[in-house]
């Protein structure tokens, strides 16, 4: 006679593509109480896997790269006839269900996921599939088993509500997680650590870096500000800094930098990563002119009187992301290096550039000679004051 036992112990086969839809399904099922849950992420092989093994239910999902459901149901009828074919499909596609049934599936379950949805759809399927396998050998005794069968299903829907609750809790985590990663680093390479999320428990982990050959690096710093913080509180401290950096993150998102790091009163950013851009030594220059313009907005409507210096170098770095648990993109190379030296030996109130910047620049924007500097560890640096834009570089 068929029980819920039977029902938990039968043999399950998962078949998606997506490691994170197959590690979804098993931990649904196995959280209420399935015990023999397999998977794969090949189609190719499901034929062969289920002629060894002859599962009670493949979950079967339909849009795969390699080998599409439809076909993977094509090969199935060689191994079991089409009216006995235990799959139940999974698609988001609306048009795919009916033509799924027609090729042989039992059942369909909607992406994205609904908890109770899909182990009503798996119980369902299972009870038909094994009573029907039962009546072969018993005949009509399976009915009281039956009428029991249909009290357990108010136990599995009261599990179900549970691991709906649960995984809900699960995914609003992982929201505000990505939210956060969001926040630490670049998009485009925020959305390759998600993909490799091997990183955090491989050893060793595998790395992220890149060589970028045309990159703009800008220096800024406040200058004089630990005198000038000196007599201020705490709070008092952080809220300056915090309206002085948060013009200068929006001026970074409108002229296309990357936020690299502050550090105390210095701001860091580049241009031309992680997405490369043939302008990056422009949008640097704007930046350049707009912070300038930025502090001296806020010293007229604080009342303070602060004023900021700032260094401009081009040329080609490495970019990567360090650490295990607390990320930080950042960048190395001796352009790196070049660009915090044309800060530190800059001059208040003003933007200076190398060589190399300026030619980038081309006549787009107004310079001035400054002559040649000594830089600590670099020798001997040629370099330019931006005093301006002109007609030919958009504001």
């Amino acid at each position: 006679m068929l029980s819920l036992s039977d029902i938990l112990g039968a043999r399950i086969l998962i078949v998606d593509d997506l490691e994170a839809n197959v590690l979804l399904l098993e931990q649904m099922l196995r959280g209420a109480g399935y015990t023999c849950v397999m998977s794969t992420t090949d189609p190719r092989v499901v034929s062969e896997l289920h002629r060894k093994s002859r599962y009670d239910l493949i979950l079967l999902d339909l849009q795969m790269p390699s080998l599409d459901g439809f076909q993977v149901m094509d090969a199935l009828k060689e191994v079991e006839p089409e009216s006995y074919l235990p799959v139940i499909v999974i698609t988001a596609q609306s048009d795919h269900k009916l033509r799924a049934l027609q090729a042989g599936a039992k059942d369909f379950v909607s992406k994205p996921f609904d908890l109770a949805e899909v182990l009503m759809r798996v119980h369902n399927m299972l009870e038909v599939r094994l009573l029907h396998r039962e009546s072969l050998k018993y005949g009509k005794a399976l009915e009281q088993k039956v009428r029991e069968l249909e009290a357990s299903r108010e136990t599995i829907v009261r599990q179900s509500d549970e691991l709906k609750r649960l995984y809900e809790k699960l995914l609003h985590e992982q929201q505000v997680s990505e939210r956060l990663l969001l926040t630490l680093l670049p998009s485009p390479i925020a959305e390759r650590l998600k993909a490799r999320s091997e990183l955090i428990a491989a050893s060793p982990p595998e790395v992220i870096a890149d060589n970028f050959q045309e990159v703009s690096v800008l220096f800024a710093d406040i200058v004089q500000f630990t005198r000038f913080s000196a007599g201020m509180s705490p709070n008092g401290l952080v809220a300056v800094l915090n309206e002085i950096f948060a013009d200068f993150d929006n001026i970074a998102d409108r002229r296309g930098l990357e936020k690299i790091k502050t550090i105390g009163d210095a701001y860091m950013a580049a241009s031309g990563l992680p997405m490369p851009a043939d302008d990056h030594a422009e949008r640097a220059a704007h930046m350049g002119l707009d912070m300038i313009e930025s502090l001296e907005e806020f010293s007229k409507r604080s009342g303070h009187s602060l004023q900021l210096r700032v260094g401009i170098n081009s040329g080609a770095v490495v970019a990567g992301v360090i650490g295990r648990r607390k990320f930080i993109y950042d960048l190395w190379g001796d352009a790196v290096n070049i660009a915090s030296r044309m800060e530190s030996h800059g001059v208040a109130g003003r933007v200076q550039v190398t060589e190399a910047t300026r030619q980038r620049l081309g006549k787009s924007f107004k310079v001035e000679e400054r002559g040649t500097i000594a830089a600590k560890g670099l020798g001997e640096l040629r370099t330019w004051f931006l005093i301006g834009r002109t007609g030919n570089a958009p504001d």
